[in-house]
């Protein structure tokens, strides 16, 4: 391809990607061999794969197929152990200490420092359940997302935050957050990401709550047609 059908292929890819498009992204860059394609092909595999726990094979061959030494292939490669052991997917031996060491590697540099120090988080807070160490990675986190004017980034970290907040014992502070992290999502278009918000909202709802209701409403909708593996079964249990 000429170097303008490669730009527009490029973005038309990251514009599917952000509406869970997957599956066509992905197909749009078959025949990318730049190393900017590669990355972004592994990371819309990467995340079909993490939201429909489906398809693991092939976001493994894509993250192969990058430089190894990348901060952007060390840190996909962690995320790839560390949603194996989240959802025991059949994790690996040495899952834990290959997501550490991904998430070290990528925290050390400019480009992916705030999105490694956060990832490296949610390893520590939701597979070695040490929530005082993920604070602070968190907290890192959120500064350079505030820094570096980074809204997505933002909203990811203040979902994780919001249930130290809420355990806290400031609730309303807590849904704040979590409202937020919706707003954030919503105004960027990320629909896979939005029907998260919505049903991690929900959960916090009372019952009887016409927003609930509301959230859980489109969040089953988005999950069907995105086909969200997790987010239809949380409506689904919040709903029974």
């Amino acid at each position: 391809m000429i170097a303008n059908d490669t730009y527009t292929s490029l973005h038309a890819a990251r514009r599917l990607h952000v509406l869970g498009d997957w599956d066509h992204a992905a197909a749009l860059l078959a025949e990318e061999q730049s190393a900017e394609a590669l990355e972004l092909k592994a990371e819309i595999l990467y995340e079909r794969f993490l939201f429909r726990l489906d398809g693991i094979e092939a976001a493994a061959d894509a993250i192969a197929a990058l430089d190894p030494e990348t901060p952007q292939a060390r840190m996909l490669t962690a995320r790839l152990a560390y949603t194996r052991l989240l959802f025991r997917l059949d994790p690996l031996p040495d899952d834990y200490e290959t997501a550490e060491a991904g998430y070290r590697f990528a925290s050390a540099d400019p480009k992916t420092h705030g999105w490694a120090e956060f990832h490296w988080g949610a390893l520590l807070d939701n597979v070695r359940e040490d929530g005082t160490a993920a604070k602070a990675h968190y907290t890192k986190a959120l500064q350079v997302s505030q820094q570096e004017g980074d809204p997505i980034l933002e909203s990811i970290v203040l979902r994780h935050l919001a249930w130290r907040v809420i355990d806290g014992g400031d609730r309303d502070g807590g849904l704040r957050m979590l409202r937020r992290s919706l707003h954030l999502r919503s105004a960027a278009g990320m629909r896979p990401q939005i029907a998260a918000a919505q049903l991690l909202l929900a959960c916090e709802l009372p019952e009887d709550d016409p927003e609930r209701a509301t959230l859980l409403e489109t969040a089953r909708n988005l999950a069907d047609e995105l086909d969200l593996t997790w987010v239809r079964t949380g409506v689904e249990k919040l709903t029974a």
